[in-house]
């Protein structure tokens, strides 16, 4: 019994801590480049998992499904980005209520067309892999698909033009703007790729777990004390940040109470604040 416990925890911090970092990459993403801290990255999560459980609502089926998740929340981003949050770019308290308020009006939205009550998105495979006491192959599919979009982003970020952009906009706006890089165009790509990574995100917590339109509050806070701990603007930070607080969550919600999930990130976050405010990989994306 108590294998099987240690099997289930392993699963989970595998999975979950993948999950957690694609939502953190994208939430430090968008802070170490532009210098936004965006309150509305759940909503985010949200609209991905309710995009792709419509869809297969209206019979269009989970592939179709994915790629709704995909989409809706990056043209989200986008739209909050080009609509709100850059008329006021250089009022930080102003982006902080406004994307709390975003947030808000998402989850209300949704309360009002779904309801509170849970629902499920049905998995892409189905049938486990005879692995650690079977694991569910969706669940599978889910970290390998992680992995896939986190590598894919390390190589984007340091392998191609685009990507040595975003890191020059992230080091100063003002050198890569000599050197003929649009910071505008930059912001508007981490913003697409921050709202694509959530939505990934939102669709498969939505098939491993369920999805209410307050399921993008705790993987919120979560990511808060993930990039707090791996270094605000730090990539690399965000996934070990992530399957740190991960395997602290699900030892919590396993070997003490269920109800105290999230707890452990939240200790997390103001012990690192306390003690290494930088994080520990400091600032690899860094804003000038």
């Amino acid at each position: 019994m108590a294998s099987v416990s240690i099997a289930t925890v392993v699963v989970n911090v595998l999975l979950l801590g993948a999950l957690y970092s694609l939502v953190a990459i994208g939430f430090t993403l968008i802070f170490g480049v532009g210098g936004v801290l965006n309150l509305a990255h759940g909503a985010s999560i949200t609209l991905g998992a309710y995009s792709a459980y419509y869809a297969v609502q209206f019979g269009l089926g989970i592939y179709a499904g994915a790629v709704v998740a995909l989409l809706v929340p990056a043209v989200f981003n986008l739209a909050l980005y080009k609509g709100i949050i850059k008329p006021v770019g250089d009022n930080p308290v102003a982006v902080l209520i406004l994307t709390l308020v975003m947030t808000l009006v998402v989850e209300q939205v949704f309360l009002a067309i779904a309801g509170a009550q849970a629902v499920t998105i049905p998995g892409f495979v189905t049938g486990q892999v005879p692995v650690l006491g079977g694991i569910e192959a969706n669940r599978v599919l889910g970290f390998v698909l992680s992995w896939v979009l986190i590598g894919g982003l390390f190589f984007f970020v340091n392998r191609t033009k685009t990507g040595q952009a975003v890191l020059a906009t992230s080091m100063s706006k003002k050198g890569s703007a000599l050197v003929g890089i649009d910071p505008d165009r930059t912001y508007t790509y981490t913003w697409l790729i921050a709202g694509a990574l959530a939505g990934v995100a939102g669709l498969f917590l939505g098939s491993f777990q369920s999805l209410t339109p307050l399921m993008g509050r705790n993987p919120l806070l979560l990511s808060f004390a993930i990039v707090v701990l791996g270094g605000l603007g730090s990539i690399r930070g965000s996934v070990i940040g992530a399957y740190f607080i991960s395997l602290l969550d699900q030892l919590t919600i396993f070997y003490v109470s269920e109800r105290l999930a999230g707890l452990a990130g939240l200790v997390v976050l103001v012990v690192v604040l306390l003690v290494r405010p930088q994080g520990l990989f400091g600032r690899e994306l860094a804003e000038g």
